[in-house]
């Protein structure tokens, strides 16, 4: 192991903060509430909080403690543009895409006013986020993807590295026109502060056994007790397969990590070129981020995708190998950081649907779901459970619910998140970087 890699911190949690000292009291013998809310991810606690808000007799459960999963492990980038190839999207959905588009830009606009209205500090910079390209064919790409959000109404900013304020290493991209960077485990504390100081009550270090539904009513067990209600929100994204009451091929799970550099002399960031502070997404077949961290540091992820097996979804470390492969890509897109070290690495599961797209819907009359936001749901997951619990109160689905809605609860299995398919498309990404320029013309920034 070389010394840059000889002290990184590994965590199943996140490094973007540290865990909570005090929990929420568990589950313990019988409980009854109106809507019961399972999962306490930014989703989850948003669509209490929504319910709460508006008079809702509301109890959350959640199996370690609120903002503990994929919530507080992202890159921190808020997105205003849908998840997915919005190619494959305009092919297979056209009609749905333009409602889509609107639902994921009215998610950017959403948090942000989270953000401000419960005075949540954390470090955000509303700077859009860019797709980037690390090569010509990547920014035709980029051209393309821009073309289809002008068609419905969206514009974005195409333009060279240094016309957007990207690092040289790339070629240009597209930066969008909402959205931007923040720390997500600040977000994750301060919405799990506003949701513990509402109406709600919250239940954390319960884990879920079991969702069944009694006599009209559906029945959630823990190892503690139950908690009966009247209607129930699954707020589980990547575990959304551990019970038979959940549509079968909701979601597919796939674990991702992210890795942080040590901090980096102000002077050493200035030199990048980096004038926007902008978050990146390459147009790679799986994406690269990287973005720039207000303690100085570098945080970037993603590149490999390994897909979940059988539920239920175990508990793991990240792998040193697959930190090692993210860092040494991370000094061949930055040569000029090449002496720095890493600091910490986290990793966890996330989900993807078949289709590519958000998805929300209902089984039943009282068992709502909202899954697979694809990558993007930092933003979309608290709008959607927002909406959601607008639905759940006044019986009707605004125009946003209603294009990411599935009447039928019936899914396909992705065919993409699988291991043979997953690591044929790792293979085309490392094939392409061979031959598309992408080295030279990061040696050539950095001179």
């Amino acid at each position: 192991m070389t010394a840059k890699f000889k002290n990184v911190e590994y965590s199943t949690f996140t490094g973007w903060i540290d865990p909570p000292t005090e929990f929420a009291p568990s589950l313990q013998g019988t409980q009854e509430c109106d809507v019961a809310v399972v999962g306490g991810g930014v989703g989850g606690m948003a669509t209490a909080l929504c319910l709460a808000e508006r008079g809702v007799d509301v109890a959350l459960v959640e199996s370690e403690f609120c903002g503990y999963g994929a919530s507080s492990r992202n890159g921190g980038q808020i997105a205003s543009a849908p998840g997915g190839d919005l190619r494959m999207l305009q092919v297979l959905s056209p009609k749905k895409l333009p409602g889509m588009v609107r639902f994921a830009d009215n998610a950017a606009n959403y948090v942000e006013g989270l953000i401000e209205s419960h005075k949540i500090d954390c470090d955000y910079e509303a700077n859009g986020m860019v797709w980037a390209a690390v090569s010509p064919v990547q920014m035709f790409r980029v051209k393309t993807l821009a073309a289809i959000l002008r068609k419905v109404g969206v514009d974005g900013q195409v333009g060279t590295a240094k016309e957007i304020g990207i690092p040289g290493a790339f070629v240009g991209g597209m930066r969008e026109r909402r959205g931007g960077m923040l720390n997500p485990g600040k977000l994750c504390r301060g919405l799990r502060r506003a949701l513990l100081d509402s109406p709600a009550r919250v239940f954390e270090k319960s884990r879920v056994v079991d969702v069944q539904r009694r006599g009209g009513k559906v029945v959630m067990t823990t190892s503690g007790g139950e908690l009966t209600a009247n209607k129930v929100v699954l707020s589980t994204n990547a575990y959304s397969g551990e019970w038979d009451i959940i549509p079968k091929h909701l979601s597919t799970p796939a674990w991702i990590i992210e890795v942080e550099t040590a901090p980096i002399a102000p002077e050493r960031i200035a030199a990048l070129g980096w004038t926007s502070r902008s978050g990146v997404v390459t147009q790679h077949q799986i994406m690269e981020n990287f973005r720039l961290t207000a303690r100085n540091t570098i945080v970037f992820g993603v590149r490999r995708l390994e897909s979940g097996a059988n539920y239920p979804l175990q508990p793991r470390s990240p792998d040193p190998g697959m930190m090692s492969e993210l860092a040494d890509n991370f000094y061949k897109r930055f040569p000029s950081l090449s002496d720095v070290p890493i600091a910490r690495c986290w990793g966890g599961w996330i989900s993807f649907s078949a289709s590519w797209t958000t998805v929300a819907g209902r089984v039943g009359d009282n068992v709502y779901y909202s899954a697979s936001c694809n990558g993007h749901g930092l933003a979309q997951a608290p709008y959607l459970g927002t909406l959601i619990a607008d639905h759940i109160v006044d019986g009707k689905r605004s125009a946003d619910l209603e294009s990411v809605w599935e009447e039928k609860a019936v899914y396909a299995p992705s065919p993409a998140i699988n291991p043979f398919v997953l690591r044929a498309v790792w293979l085309f990404d490392r094939v392409s970087d061979l031959f598309n320029g992408s080295r030279r013309r990061a040696r050539l920034a950095t001179n």
